[in-house]
């Protein structure tokens, strides 16, 4: 099975600033993925023309069961984080990853019905300050909605702005979880045109087996966002 997490910047190009959604849908439909994990994604925001992102990308693709969690609000939109699943989705929650005085963050869990069996999935963007995302981090994991599917297979993707790759060593150590993409000389996927920053990470529990796992480095998604994709191919061990 193929996972994608990628943080689309609304649709806008790193580089250029251009809105131009079908160069993200064109980016994500040449890994075909089973699963999108997918970050600033909007709804009915002035910047991206007013379109609905969540239907419009989850048209795009055979990926037909669709959470969208809107994390950040103005106007009549938003933006937020948005799952695609090849396969139904059994079960699901949306969590609130806010700390106090900073900007709206959220974790999405899926329980997905897969061909390999059930499959806890988690989509997340974490904040800008390394104590924020520590504490995000312990407050997903030690949550109620998450310890109640704790014993499926599980894996946790997105955009994690963890520069210094320390999280690893924390919260998601001590709750069993193995960081997929590592080395991070192997997994720089921010800014997008030049990276330097590994930014996009994925993480997984002992019942997850790891094939393969790699950043996009194609022209298209160079300038389609200004973080790179991460593909993660696996199997589940139950």
């Amino acid at each position: 099975m193929r996972l994608l997490s990628y943080n689309i910047h609304k649709g806008i190009g790193g580089r250029d600033r251009r809105y131009r959604l079908e160069r993200i849908a064109d980016v994500i439909e040449s890994q075909n993925p089973d699963f999108c994990c997918l970050q600033e994604v909007t709804r009915l925001a002035r910047r991206s023309k007013f379109d609905h992102q969540p239907k419009i990308l989850s048209r795009q693709f055979a990926l037909q069961h669709v959470l969208f969690q809107l994390n950040v609000r103005y106007g009549r939109g938003g933006y937020g984080n948005l799952l695609l699943s090849r396969w139904p989705i059994r079960r699901h929650h949306q969590v609130s990853l806010r700390m106090k005085e900073k900007k709206p963050r959220g974790a999405q869990l899926a329980v997905i019905d897969t061909p390999e069996g059930l499959l806890h999935l988690s989509n997340w963007h974490l904040g800008l300050s390394e104590r924020e995302r520590h504490w995000q981090a312990g407050h997903l994991l030690t949550h109620r909605l998450f310890r109640e599917n704790a014993e499926l297979p599980t894996l946790l993707a997105g955009d994690t702005n963890d520069w210094r790759d320390t999280l690893k060593r924390a919260a998601l150590a001590e709750h069993g979880f193995e960081h997929v993409t590592h080395p991070i000389s192997r997994f720089r996927t921010f800014p997008a045109w030049m990276p330097v920053g590994s930014l996009d990470k994925a993480y997984a529990c002992a019942k997850i087996k790891i094939r393969h796992a790699h950043v996009v480095h194609s022209r298209l998604a160079r300038v389609a966002s200004d973080h790179l994709p991460l593909v993660i191919d696996f199997h589940l061990e139950h």
